[in-house]
């Protein structure tokens, strides 16, 4: 199972995951996250951000997940990327939460490729696309 970790602004890892746990109905497992704080200093998260990959990874890799591409969440995942091993994508959203969840079982590809077509295809005007 490839484990998850959220690398997010603030406390919205943190809801993100109670609310997947909320629609599961169970807090699935190898899933954690990191909130960054702004007065936080990236350098001095390192060491922890390292050691919440290795928590989450339960041998089959890890899929580390953000908000913000170009933030420093995201700058502090691009760190602990290892292509193939630890993979990451930015613009985290509920839809690609759930869809990674879902599919973490089928390989990184598939997982990856599920998880970034979640966030977009979770994206409608109920007026026009339902």
């Amino acid at each position: 199972m490839i484990g998850i970790l959220l690398i997010t602004h603030g406390s919205y890892g943190e809801a993100l995951v109670q609310n997947a746990c909320h629609v599961l109905n169970k807090r699935p497992p190898l899933l954690n996250q990191l909130g960054v704080a702004a007065q936080d200093d990236p350098l001095d998260l390192m060491p922890l951000a390292r050691e919440m990959v290795k928590l989450v990874d339960g041998g089959d890799g890890v899929l580390v997940m953000t908000d913000i591409f170009g933030a420093t969440p995201a700058n502090l995942a691009m760190k602990l990327l290892e292509p193939g091993r630890i993979e990451g994508v930015a613009g985290i959203n509920l839809p690609m939460l759930l869809r990674a969840l879902a599919y973490r079982e089928r390989g990184m590809e598939t997982m990856l490729t599920k998880a970034i077509s979640g966030a977009r295809d979770g994206v409608l005007n109920l007026l026009k696309d339902v």
